[in-house]
């Protein structure tokens, strides 16, 4: 693992650049949601941006370095995507504290009940969030679309965890 947290933060912000967008197509293509809706990619970005930083405590635990790496990740991811879209405050920015909030508590209480419950639960609460958006539409159901952005989720957080543990 890289030692700096600086480093290891940008390392996993390189992982997720390049993870993301891949993941949200094969959601998108499984789910059948039109891939350049913007509001539910933004849901999802949130989504899986939680995911990897759910890799990075599990690598390393959670202290001061890894709060470091985390807003090293998030300085890189979150000024990539205003880059992107040449606006300094882009939506999810200020969407991903409320979703962190949100998914953090999922992830504090569902820890007594087992790792499966809380990838369920995550599911459902980004499949929650994904129907919610404006114009969203797919060709599954609420049931089924949880249980792919949960299994996605749990992947990405596993292959987030994986990448900053082998990376030098």
């Amino acid at each position: 693992m890289i030692a700096d947290p600086v480093r290891r933060g940008e390392a996993l912000a390189d992982f997720a650049l390049a993870t993301i967008p891949r993941l949200w197509q094969d959601l998108a293509e499984g789910a059948r949601i039109p891939v350049d809706a913007a509001a539910p990619r933004h849901e999802w970005d949130c989504f899986a941006l939680y995911a990897c930083v759910r890799g990075l405590v599990a690598a390393g635990g959670f202290n001061r370095e890894t709060g470091a790496s985390i807003d090293a990740f998030h300085e890189r991811v979150l000024g990539a995507w205003a880059a992107e879209h040449g606006d300094q405050d882009d939506p999810r920015r200020a969407m991903a504290a409320g979703r962190y909030s949100e998914y953090g508590a999922i992830g504090q209480d569902g820890g007594a009940s087992g790792a499966a419950s809380v990838e369920r639960r995550l599911g459902e609460a980004c499949a929650r969030r994904l129907m919610a958006c404006e114009g969203f539409s797919a060709a599954i159901g609420a049931g089924e679309l949880a249980e792919m952005a949960g299994a996605i989720h749990e992947a990405l957080s596993e292959g987030a965890a994986e990448a900053v543990r082998i990376a030098t």
